[in-house]
């Protein structure tokens, strides 16, 4: 089980590597068999039907190599990828709650640990590396290194204009407030993931970034605010 993770997982990679080469040299040859393995490696996703439908009726009326790889990005990656938001946001939300409500900072350091291992665990198998055990110290270091090479290991300034200059520092508790960060480093962690375990490189379709998720974040932490001052009422 071990090898047959880590297989789908260099699968993976090669797919992406494979899918930016095509891009770059514009080869149709090169582009087919980039979108044959990537049909067969998300046939098994209910969400990309339609689009494996759609690319099977064009394939022979796109002529460049490049133009059909950003077509396919666009039929069966498009779904998985708001999935994928979908899974990010809603670890965010449970790490904001959670290590709001927590005692102590042990705890919620822990919570997160487990909330984003999880999450890269989730986004893998939405995108066809479901990995083992070998395979998540792997994928989870891949992130990790990611993240670094980034520079978004911290929440960074720019989350933090953005909580004051929406007004969200003076409704929020100093706890609430701390969920929310942590809340918003989980879905830092999950684009990162996102970005490692996707089959293709974003081309035609826009890498999400964190103001994908400040909004919804802020608006659960207004309302968790709400909730919190009437409860003190």
């Amino acid at each position: 089980r071990e090898l047959v993770g880590l297989a789908r997982l260099a699968s993976v990679e090669r797919l992406r590597a494979a899918s930016r080469d095509a891009l770059l040299r514009d080869d149709m040859r090169q582009a087919r068999a980039v979108v044959d393995d990537l049909v067969r490696l998300v046939s098994a996703r209910p969400e990309t039907a339609a689009g494996r439908r759609m690319l099977a009726e064009m394939r022979d009326d796109v002529i460049d190599g490049a133009d059909l790889v950003r077509l396919a990005e666009k039929e069966l990656m498009a779904p998985l990828d708001a999935q994928a938001q979908a899974f990010i946001l809603d670890a965010a939300k449970r790490v904001s709650v959670v290590t709001a409500v927590s005692p102590r900072a042990l705890f919620d350091i822990a919570y997160v640990l487990f909330e984003a291992g999880r999450l890269i665990r989730r986004l893998a198998e939405l995108y066809g590396g479901r990995p083992g055990t070998l395979g998540f110290v792997r994928l989870a270091r891949d992130v990790l290194a990611h993240l670094a090479v980034t520079g978004a290991i911290a929440a960074g300034d720019e989350f933090v204009h953005q909580v004051v200059g929406q007004g969200l520092a003076a409704r929020l508790s100093a706890k609430l407030g701390e969920g929310v960060v942590n809340g918003m480093m989980t879905a830092r962690i999950g684009v990162a993931a996102m970005e490692t375990v996707r089959p293709m490189p974003f081309a035609a379709i826009r890498r999400p970034g964190m103001s994908d998720f400040v909004g919804a974040l802020t608006r659960f932490a207004r309302a968790g605010g709400a909730k919190e001052t009437n409860t003190k009422k």
